[in-house]
């Protein structure tokens, strides 16, 4: 486990925070619920964060029991170029995400307005955003697939998998936090956030799919043209 390597998964880690199931629908849900109900922002936060956890446990032990079989193939040249097509293919990808490359093409834009209730039906939107969003967090998948790669150990990835889907609520706690200590001043600026990452949020899944592109593309051209 090397310094490179957690700098890496926190930086993936903080670009997961600022998903749409991570801030956006939180910041909403603030904004829905009064103070007296604020529990139910941290049950969903809960939900969230136990969903991811055991998605990457499962993935986790699935990916290492692939390396362990196939460990030799996927560390081939040919490998490595599926690699490089994989990246490019996500950087291309990532276009068609730009809100200006949909309009352009008469597309709309996707919008979504969570259903607020009871601990149940928090529960459930949990759920549905970790269900929804896991096949499109490319950070998320990437830190995985580097951790897996890296060839920890259980008691290794485990702790880093942990910290892995705090780090991915603590912008949400803090706004949390800094609304229960200030009271309404902030509720202007947070109503001004969820408008902002409700019509960005399209961008932003373009820019993350375009930043984990080019990162494993670059990673696959060293390995196939400079070693």
């Amino acid at each position: 486990m090397t310094i490179a390597l957690l700098l890496t998964l926190a930086g993936l880690a903080v670009l997961d925070s600022t998903s749409f199931g991570t801030l956006g629908i939180p910041v909403y849900l603030m904004l829905s619920l009064d103070r007296s109900r604020g529990s139910r922002l941290l049950i969903y936060l809960a939900t969230v964060t136990v969903f991811y956890f055991l998605v990457g446990v499962a993935l986790m032990l699935g990916l290492s029991t692939a390396m362990d079989a196939f460990g030799d193939v996927l560390d081939s040249r040919l490998a490595y170029a599926a690699q490089l097509v994989l990246g490019v293919g996500l950087f291309a990808l990532s276009w068609r995400f730009d809100p200006k490359w949909r309009a352009k093409r008469g597309l709309p834009e996707r919008t979504f307005e969570p259903r607020v209730g009871g601990a149940r039906t928090m529960v459930l939107v949990g759920l549905t955003a970790g269900v929804l969003e896991v096949a499109t967090m490319v950070p998320y998948l990437a830190a995985i697939g580097i951790m897996t790669t890296a060839e920890l150990t259980v008691a290794q990835w485990a702790p880093l998998l942990a910290a892995y889907v705090i780090v991915m609520i603590v912008p949400t706690l803090a706004l949390a936090g800094l609304r229960a200590v200030t009271g309404g001043r902030l509720e202007a600026w947070l109503e001004r956030l969820r408008v902002w990452l409700t019509r960005h949020s399209s961008s932003m899944m373009s820019w993350g799919l375009a930043i984990v592109g080019f990162l494993l593309a670059r990673d696959a051209a060293f390995y196939l043209f400079f070693q």
